[in-house]
């Protein structure tokens, strides 16, 4: 065991000792970390014009800081872009993470010093919480890559500004560096598929031991490896261990994963955004991740069905339930103040209090008022891929409402396939009950003859990597949207289907 693994195990222990603190006493640390935001934003502006000073409680929070995404708090973020201090956090931030915006071109969402400082850390104990569970060790003397955006950083009124990722690739550990790949100039490569390609040619004769990045985007890494190799990856890289992902859920890809890599490895799950690190896989016995409560960030939670409606009930972390699907409001210590991140979740731990991503709130399919969800169509083509030995790309979810002639309405899954079910109707047919099993609404559509059994689009090979090329969304940080309640997505892979 070299001299580094053996810094790993003992660093590993010390960081997952001194983390049981906050994690044994949940309610008291969010009750902390609640008390500092508030005495930290009574000196911004945004404070001042939200009666900071008489804040209390929760419950006076509630009445003084509405619900807002980024749209709602724009004027904010554009006074702190144009370099103004203490408007949003003491001071200005040190970096802008830059990413793409729905409504009004890019959004800039501040990092300071404080938050880098746990988006820094996560990362870290992520990985040592592993090595401290599983005791393996070995991979810290391989190299390691994570498929990221450049890290090469622009500046607006002396605050840098880039994507997330590649702000990350400069806070890399000194004792990691000399592990890291690719190198700096592979990794400023803009266009995707070039820095792909010469990612592969600088890795494919290293010894990899961890690989992490956005499922999707891996994936065709391992592909372009393969082709150039013509070996599977874990014959290429026999020490590959450990897979670190994050920004889509893993399970519609295992499958694929495991035909590229040739058999298992273990890999840990991750929650990070530009506003934040939320939570991490802490134990390879469950696939929940333990939420980050001493980080800088406060949590509030809206139950998604009563979110759309006024005064819906904010909670805190001590009132949540297991199983139900929340909106996550967060405050940081980046002067995110009752932030709507967009995402939804569900908890399925309370002790520890863990949870898994089950969607976007916005990402759903509600055409007849079903309200179906990411979590229930990537559980269902698990269940069917499993049934019918079945291997996929990628998928979307979208609603039919006006078929032709005197049909009924259906939801529409356009599939790529990596491998054809061993019979589509079975195939069909596992997808369709599964959906019915998680989702009483969708049952009951079905039964009242509302809805039709769903249908089966099958997009030829690399359809969704030419239909994102065509949008401008290939590469990076960029995901395909799992489902839609519009035809936006559906109608744009029609160029790529197999008729």
């Amino acid at each position: 065991m070299s001299l580094k693994s053996v810094a790993a195990k003992i660093f590993a222990r010390n960081i997952v000792r001194k983390n049981n603190k906050w994690i044994l006493n949940p309610i008291e640390t969010q009750e902390r970390v609640f008390s500092e935001l508030i005495a930290k934003g009574r000196s911004t502006q945004f404070g001042k014009d939200h009666n900071f000073s008489a804040i209390k409680t929760h419950s006076d929070f509630t009445k003084n800081i509405p619900v807002r995404d980024y749209e709602a708090l724009k004027t904010y973020v554009e006074r702190v872009v144009q370099g103004e201090k203490n408007i949003l956090w003491p001071g200005k931030p040190i970096y802008f993470a830059k990413t793409s915006g729905t409504t009004s071109g890019a959004k800039y969402i501040p990092i300071t010093k404080e938050s880098i400082k746990y988006q820094i850390e996560a990362s870290r104990d992520a990985i040592l919480n592993y090595i401290h569970e599983t005791g393996e060790t070995s991979f810290v003397d391989g190299k390691m890559i994570f498929l990221q955006g450049s890290p090469i950083l622009e500046e607006k009124n002396g605050i840098k500004l880039g994507r997330l990722s590649g702000i990350s690739a400069h806070y890399v550990p000194k004792y990691l560096q000399k592990n890291r790949l690719p190198s700096w100039e592979t990794n400023c490569i803009e266009d995707w598929e070039t820095k792909v390609n010469a990612i592969v040619e600088e890795t494919k004769n290293k010894n990899m031991s961890v690989i992490a990045g956005i499922p999707s985007w891996v994936q065709m890494y391992f592909e372009k490896l393969q082709s150039v190799s013509g070996k599977k990856v874990g014959d290429l890289f026999q020490n590959f261990q450990l897979f670190i992902y994050g920004g889509v859920n893993y399970e519609p890809y295992r499958a694929k994963f495991e035909n590229l890599i040739g058999r298992k490895v273990d890999s840990i799950e991750l929650f990070p955004a530009s506003e934040g690190f939320f939570a991490y896989q802490n134990s390879q016995q469950d696939k929940g991740m333990l939420l980050l409560l001493n980080s800088g960030i406060f949590y509030e939670f809206i139950k998604a069905d009563d979110f759309y409606e006024t005064n819906a009930d904010r909670i805190t972390i001590k009132d949540v339930e297991l199983r139900v699907n929340y909106v996550m409001i967060i405050s940081t210590n980046a002067g995110l103040w009752g932030y709507n991140l967009g995402d939804t979740i569900q908890f399925i731990s309370l002790n520890p209090f863990k949870i898994i991503v089950s969607g976007r709130i916005k990402h759903f399919i509600s055409a007849f008022g079903e309200h179906v969800i990411a979590k229930e169509v990537e559980e269902a083509m698990q269940t069917a891929m499993t049934a019918t030995d079945a291997r996929i790309n990628e998928f979307t979810v979208a609603p039919q409402t006006a078929p032709e002639g005197n049909e009924l309405p259906y939801h529409e899954w356009f599939v790529e396939f990596e491998k054809e079910p061993n019979s589509m109707e079975k195939f069909i047919a596992e997808l369709d009950q599964s959906l019915q099993k998680q989702n009483s609404y969708y049952l009951d559509l079905i039964d009242g003859k509302i809805l039709q059994t769903l249908r089966i689009t099958r997009i030829q090979k690399n359809g969704f990597k030419d239909y994102m090329i065509s949008i401008g969304k290939f590469g990076g940080q960029n995901k395909v949207q799992r489902l839609s309640n519009d035809r936006k997505l559906a109608d744009g892979l029609q160029d790529f289907k197999i008729n």
